[in-house]
Order: C-alpha cells, then sequence, then structure tokens
C-alpha cells in the first residue's frame, strides 16, 4: 500500500496579530488530517507551528518535525510528534522537511518562511522539483510578496515561467482543491 502523501507547512513561530491567521492554522492541520495526510513541519510548539501540529495531530494526523537543534530552546520542540529529526543548521532543516514531502503550503510568517520559500521556489526554477508550492493568503497576507515576484518578472529577473510555479489560494477550502490536484499532477 503507498505511504500518504506529505504536505511540507511553513508558517510562522508566532501566532501574528490576526486571528484569522491561527484560525487557518487549525484548519489546516485539521484538513491534512482528514485527507489522510502526513504533516512535514520545522516541530515547533508555538506560533503558527503550533497550531497546525496540534490541529493536525489532534485529528489523527502522522507528523514528522524537523528541528535545528540551537532552536529547541527558542522554537520549543513539539515532543510528542510521531518523529522529530533534529538537524545541525537551518539549511539541512530545509533540506529534510523538502525531501520528505509531496507538497509545499506557506501560510503566515516572518523571515524565515520567506527562506524557506524562496529556496523551494529557487529550486523549482532550476528544475529540481516538480513539486506544487502553495501560499495560503490569509486576509490577503501574501500579496505583497505576489506583487514583488510580479515585479521581479517584470524588470527582467526571472521569466514569467517563474509565476506559475507559485499558486495563491485565499482558504483552506481552496487550498485542499489545489493540493488534491497538484498531487494528482505528480502522480502523472
Amino acid at each position: 500500500m503507498p505511504s500518504p502523501s506529505s504536505i511540507c507547512i511553513f508558517c510562522g513561530a508566532r501566532a501574528g496579530v490576526l486571528p484569522a491567521y491561527s484560525q487557518a492554522a487549525k484548519e489546516t492541520g485539521e484538513m491534512i488530517a482528514n485527507m489522510g495526510w502526513r504533516l512535514v513541519y520545522g516541530a515547533g510548539d508555538i506560533g503558527l507551528m503550533g497550531e497546525v501540529a496540534r490541529a493536525a495531530q489532534a485529528a489523527g494526523a502522522k507528523t514528522l518535525g524537523v528541528m535545528p537543534k540551537h532552536l529547541m530552546r527558542q522554537e520549543i520542540a513539539k515532543r510528542d510528534l510521531g518523529q522529530l529529526i533534529l538537524t545541525e543548521t537551518m539549511h539541512e532543516r530545509k533540506k529534510v522537511m523538502f525531501m520528505n514531502c509531496d507538497a509545499i503550503v506557506v501560510l503566515p510568517g516572518g523571515g524565515g518562511s520567506l527562506d524557506e520559500f524562496f529556496e523551494v521556489l529557487t529550486w523549482r526554477q532550476l528544475g529540481l522539483h516538480t513539486k506544487p508550492i502553495i501560499l495560503l493568503d490569509v486576509a490577503g497576507y501574501w500579496q505583497p510578496l505576489v506583487a514583488l515576484l510580479d515585479h521581479v518578472i517584470a524588470h527582467g529577473f526571472a521569466d514569467g515561467s517563474m509565476r506559475g510555479f507559485v499558486q495563491v489560494v485565499p482558504d483552506v477550502a481552496a487550498l485542499t482543491v489545489a493540493l488534491q490536484e497538484g498531487l494528482q499532477e505528480g502522480l502523472k
């Protein structure tokens, strides 16, 4: 029997200012479990990371958390995960998360989430993968990023195809459909 699809979630170690961010994180975790998928994430028990993981676990999802040793206290590693992998560096963390997933979803977050997003986007541009990359645009959070991507393309620093590597969805219902379609496409 094939293993369940694994969804990598990049998101904030903080909750942000809008309650909608935490709500979307909870709904995303529940959706991953309800679809029978596995959660792959940064192993934190705080902020949106913690919300996604707790909701996924409560709904019965398998979980894989990946955290650099130096962040164990700062991001409060969630110790009751199905699997916890400790890495030496942030780069190793991203690589392990990426290698253990079938699709990438980016919820609201800060510099770390942007770093994670741009790394997987760059890998996609270079032809190193074809995994879906989806921005969950809660309350329009990612609109400045989308505008930046369009700006980069308009000014000739990236091919227009780059924009097609990133899907933007407004809510978890649309995210579910995008993931189903993206995972099906990956099976072809």
